[in-house]
């Protein structure tokens, strides 16, 4: 099935990005060539192959203006994780046709490219480096006015390449992570089905390194001999630990990513985006990982692409589109409504509610009390195209298997906005233990609709000991209406994660007088 799905994927965007790129073949009468866009309309298209680093083939597609009299801003595209090289070349038309250079490649590993999969390792950030090098010698690129971009996987390389190659001025990174191992092993729990469709996906369409299927092994099958291993894996892929270098090198960054990421929710993009120093903008919408951009693939209007060629126009052709002098960090509620303009991450939320958690709960592990967050790739996509996030009947969870907290009905709407805080006090009666805490929104008839959720993990504990427990849920932007409540569901199972709850074990959570539990809740007024 996978294959299968794999195979109509790759299809499908082909289909997508020639049914664009056809209509150059007939296209009317350029005009004057005064005019920047019709000066690039007449574009050709290649397939090449690039030498990556150490020799590595690349393949890969160059889109250009035919006119090559003169020098061309260049963007860079690297493929996403398991796509094709034709992925973009839909966009990469839209791109060539106002004036772009771009060249897209397959990551090495994957599809006909050659080396095996890095996961966007070294040699995958100096593929990029090579990669403008050759366009720099085969086309009429020109080398002061250079570009990222890409999605997930392309992302990902795209931020990294910005620390280690000054030469890159701009950036896009859409769905992608800052902070590998904050994405996938957040709360120091494995997210199992985003880490198990990468492998699955990765060993269907490329030739996974040695390195990375230790990775996965010792990750799935928790061998927390090797965590320290897995972490300082992450940390080399992670743009998060080059920091001060991509500060320094300057590059105008924009990133972007769905609120229901289940691959690599928005928490670490946000954290990242605070700490950057150059031209920059953050932007977050509905949906699951790469859906928001998914459109776009295909040529469709796509606003995620739109914003993505204005930041490009603006730091690399230097055109005055006003996209600078707008507030940089741009969000829309997943319940509806156009964006939202802040002027930092840390400026979201005007105030934030505390709700206190004093009663104390009981739970028996390893039971699924019915409370979930879904499926990965599925579950942000239905909550974006459908608004239909996982539902719960909070009456009815046993409370055996889930603690509960309720707040009374709101009289007026709570617009919740930025980071949902948990401070709880925790004592197990064994020494390791999984807890999923999940935030609902609940109407009059008692259905909850899952608001934001997270993992936390804990190894070494003594039995019997209460011990402080601070979790972050994944941020996200959602309007909680008149009338309805929230209320917060804690057990020990979920699909999307891996548990470590011993058989038989329980977990207490309580409210100290001398620390208090509590939920902290960030709204706009």
């Amino acid at each position: 099935m996978r294959t299968t799905t794999a195979a109509a994927l790759s299809a499908t965007v082909l289909a997508g990005a020639t049914s664009v790129l056809a209509p150059a073949a007939t296209a009317a009468p350029a005009a004057p060539p005064t005019s920047t866009a019709a000066a690039a309309a007449d574009t050709s298209v290649r397939f090449v192959e690039i030498p990556g680093d150490g020799g590595t083939t690349l393949a890969a597609n160059v889109v250009a203006p035919a006119d090559t009299s003169r020098r061309h801003p260049l963007v860079v595209l690297p493929t996403s994780w398991s796509m094709p090289q034709i992925e973009y070349l839909a966009q990469a038309k839209k791109l060539a046709d106002s004036g772009y250079v771009v060249v897209s490649y397959n990551t090495r590993g994957f599809w006909q490219s050659g080396g095996r999969i890095e996961t966007a390792g070294p040699p995958d950030v100096a593929d990029a480096s090579k990669v403008i090098d050759w366009a720099l010698a085969n086309t009429a690129a020109d080398p002061d006015h250079i570009g990222m971009a890409g999605v997930s996987y392309g992302a990902g390389i795209s931020l990294l390449a910005a620390g280690f190659d000054a030469r890159i001025k701009a950036v896009v990174s859409m769905s992608g992570w800052s902070d590998l191992i904050g994405s996938i092993y957040s709360g120091r729990t494995q997210h199992a089905q985003a880490a198990g469709l990468l492998g699955g996906a990765g060993a269907l369409t490329g030739r996974p390194s040695d390195e990375l299927n230790q990775i996965l092994k010792d990750f799935l099958g928790s061998n927390l001999a090797k965590e320290q291993d897995m972490i300082e894996w992450g940390r080399k892929r992670s743009a998060a630990t080059y920091l001060d270098k991509i500060n320094a090198n300057g590059a105008a960054i924009m990133l972007g990513n769905a609120w229901g990421d289940s691959i690599f929710p928005p928490n670490s993009y946000a954290d990242f985006y605070e700490k950057l120093t150059g031209p920059k903008r953050l932007e977050f919408r509905p949906g699951d990982h790469a859906t928001a951009e998914f459109g776009g693939l295909f040529g469709l209007p796509n606003d995620t692409w739109e914003h993505s060629r204005r930041w490009l126009d603006r730091y690399l052709k230097g055109d005055r589109n006003g996209i600078d002098r707008e507030q940089p960090v741009q969000l829309m509620s997943r319940t509806g409504g156009g964006y939202e303009g802040y002027g930092s991450w840390s400026a979201v939320p005007s105030e934030r509610r505390r709700i206190a958690l004093d009663k104390a709960e009981t739970v028996t592990a390893n039971h699924d009390s019915g409370a979930n967050a879904g499926t990965v790739m599925l579950t942000g996509a239905l909550d974006q195209f459908l608004k239909l996030p996982p539902l719960a009947s909070i009456p009815l969870l046993p409370r055996s298997y889930a603690a509960v907290w309720q707040t009374g009905a709101y009289a007026t709407e709570q617009r919740i906005r930025g980071t949902v805080s948990l401070h709880t006090t925790v004592t197990s009666d064994k020494a390791d233990g999984t807890a999923v805490a999940y935030l609902y929104d609940v109407g009059p008839l008692g259905v909850g609709k899952l608001v934001s959720n997270a993992p936390v993990t804990f190894h070494d504990r003594t039995p019997g000991k209460p011990f402080p427990v601070d979790l972050d849920l994944f941020s996200t932007a959602y309007d909680v209406p008149a009338g309805h409540r929230l209320a917060l569901v804690v057990d020990t199972v979920d699909p999307l994660y891996i548990e470590h709850n011993p058989d038989g074990a329980h977990l207490t959570f309580s409210s100290p007088a001398a620390d208090p539990s509590y939920l902290s809740v960030p709204v706009r007024d």
